[in-house]
């Protein structure tokens, strides 16, 4: 398919027109990949996501009906980097985000979480819920003896009050983890869901159960693409076999329209390690069904 490599790209968007903030949601990629514990290579994902979403210009969302191809979004290219450099980095991220309403973030790792919520948390006044999927909890305070890695994401967020841990739920859960580091977390207040509750459980009770949950203040979606099963998802990073199917993450997010989310994130796809694209596809595709959601609020 030809045209400018933009996400979703299609003759509704507004490509790289609008990169002052002005369109209502923007999307960028955060090329960020010096914070992994395992395989690099995150720092490709935005492109491969992109690429991947032209499957996503055929029509409108098939039960929603709404067509984020005809909504105010712009493209607005790669957030700048500090090469080499962990914490200088998250603070470009975060002067970057503060620019836009509402970013819609192509990871890059999952280190790219905790100043994109800086941003948010400083512009509402208040913390968010957080919608976190992913086969890590991510609240280990250190990660290797490094204090900053994508693995100490929320133990940071939850310390700086980004975050309500009461209003924070974390799906697929799995990963082998030291007890202290699952027990401090759950004594925050912070609801897991293992990756096997969420198989018994089924999407449409956990979607019931994540709307109670995150009530009707502003919400934060955090998709780590590990999440899903190796099967679906090879291409990451750090992968872990007993994850969600491409359904059933998709089924759990049609299902959360009622949610005020201000702002998502899909991280951690690694393009040197997928298969036909599968990875990038399940990312852009999530990405997509949460703008789909907007537009359903927005009627």
């Amino acid at each position: 398919m030809a045209g400018i490599p933009t996400f979703a790209t299609a003759p509704g968007f507004l490509g790289l027109a609008q990169r002052d903030g002005t369109a209502s949601y923007a999307v960028a990629g955060i090329p960020l990949d010096i914070g992994t514990t395992n395989r690099a290579g995150t720092r490709d994902g935005p492109g491969a996501i992109r690429r991947a979403s032209r499957m996503l210009v055929d029509g409108v969302h098939p039960q929603h009906w709404t067509n984020p191809q005809a909504m105010d979004v712009a493209d607005v290219g790669e957030f700048a980097i500090a090469l080499g450099d962990l914490a200088a980095s998250l603070s470009l991220i975060e002067q970057q985000a503060a620019q836009h309403a509402h970013l819609v973030a192509l990871g890059g790792e999952h280190s790219i979480t905790l100043p994109l919520l800086r941003a948010l948390a400083k512009r509402l006044g208040r913390p968010l819920g957080l919608l976190h999927f992913d086969a890590h909890l991510d609240t280990w305070e250190t990660n290797f003896g490094q204090a900053l890695a994508h693995g100490s994401v929320f133990w940071h967020a939850l310390n700086e009050g980004l975050v309500d841990p009461r209003r924070m739920i974390q799906i697929g859960i799995r990963s082998p983890v030291d007890r202290e580091t699952w027990d401090w977390t759950v004594a925050q207040g912070v609801t897991i869901i293992t990756g096997q509750q969420a198989q018994e459980v089924g999407p449409a009770a956990l979607a019931a159960q994540v709307t109670a949950l995150l009530g009707d203040q502003p919400a934060y979606l955090t998709f780590d693409i590990d999440s899903l099963d190796p099967a679906f998802a090879p291409g990451t990073g750090t992968p872990e076999i007993g994850g969600l199917a491409s359904w059933q993450a998709q089924a759990i997010l049609r299902r959360l329209g009622g949610v005020d989310f201000v702002g998502m994130d899909v991280v951690e796809v690694a393009p040197a390690y997928d298969h036909a694209e599968i990875t990038a596809l399940a990312a852009a595709t999530m990405a997509w069904e949460y703008l789909a959601l907007q537009g359903l609020r927005s009627r």
